[in-house]
């Protein structure tokens, strides 16, 4: 396969379960939870915009961590809605490639963006009197840059390396574009293998390791402290917990699942590949809305406002 055969190369996306059976069934269910994350996630961020009490790095940094949200969510679904309505499940080599960057970069942006919270919430409580100093809005800004920018130059390095990779099989077993796109190559690349190692190292270990000891400190700080104190602090730094256990999670199971999915049968590769990229654009809003209280209180006035007169 030459150079000018890849540039027009199409691949089989082999994931999709009874298509002729179910198509518009699929189309519905995930059009409207689609619209639900797209409206959910929106909502809080037009919130925190138009509010000034909102304007705290607390606030700013779940807003672009749900702006992230919405990204990540429309890298997928739409090429999804678009593949259940149409009769062959394919994708050209490069838009795979394209939607291999912003479903890697997204992902691992949320990392960042979730250091950013939990060193936040670890100034916050434990340096209180340094706060208005260390979290300036220059600062937040250089961390919002960051948390986009490092993982952009990550991804994009096996992007370009896949990109000239030969290949040698045409049927990705999935319905987008993921690290499943490495089984299609002729010969495993080394180069890819060796970044990808740096790449869980930069962009998911050393994050993690970050956050769990920011929290152990706040947890330390915080047992200290009165059971006033301590309870405020739950308050705030539970929802970033939730979001991040549940993150973790469903990244180790995409792992996972790329790892042993040929060894699936389809309609459970199918349910389970799905459950991916479901579940966390979708409950994230639903976590920082019913668990912080700001945020809640301009919900209820939002969609409440009768009882508040």
């Amino acid at each position: 396969m030459d150079d000018d055969e890849l540039n027009v190369t199409y691949i089989i996306l082999d994931g999709y379960v009874e298509m002729d059976k179910y198509r518009y069934l699929y189309f519905l269910i995930m059009f409207t939870l689609y619209i639900l994350i797209i409206c959910s996630n929106s909502t809080i961020v037009y919130l925190i915009w138009i509010h000034k009490n909102l304007h705290e790095p607390m606030y700013i940094f779940i807003a672009a961590l749900l702006l992230n949200s919405v990204l990540y969510s429309t890298a997928i679904y739409p090429k999804l809605l678009i593949d259940f309505l149409s009769e062959k499940q394919v994708i050209s080599y490069s838009a795979c490639l394209f939607q291999f960057f912003l479903f890697y970069f997204f992902g691992t942006t949320e990392f960042f963006l979730l250091s950013a919270m939990s060193y936040d919430r670890y100034v916050s409580i434990c340096k209180p009197l340094q706060y208005p100093n260390i979290m300036t809005r220059t600062n937040v800004s250089m961390f919002l840059v960051i948390a986009w920018l490092i993982p952009a130059g990550h991804i994009a390095v096996p992007a370009i390396l896949t990109a000239e990779t030969k290949l040698c099989d045409l049927n990705l077993k999935g319905i987008f574009c993921n690290n499943a796109i490495y089984d299609l190559h002729c010969v495993k690349s080394r180069s890819i293998s060796i970044f990808g190692a740096v790449i869980l190292l930069d962009l998911v270990a050393f994050p993690l390791l970050f956050i769990v000891f920011t929290y152990t400190r706040i947890l330390i700080i915080t047992y200290r402290c009165s059971r006033e104190v301590r309870k405020k602090a739950a308050e705030t730094c539970l929802p970033h917990l939730l979001v991040m256990i549940v993150f973790s999670i469903l990244c180790a199971y995409e792992g996972i699942i790329v790892r042993v999915v040929p060894n699936f049968p389809r309609t459970e590769r199918f349910l389970m590949t799905l459950q991916i990229i479901l579940y966390h654009p979708l409950f994230n809003p639903f976590i920082y809305g019913l668990k912080m209280k700001e945020i809640f209180k301009h919900l209820k006035r939002l969609f409440c406002p009768a009882k508040l007169i």
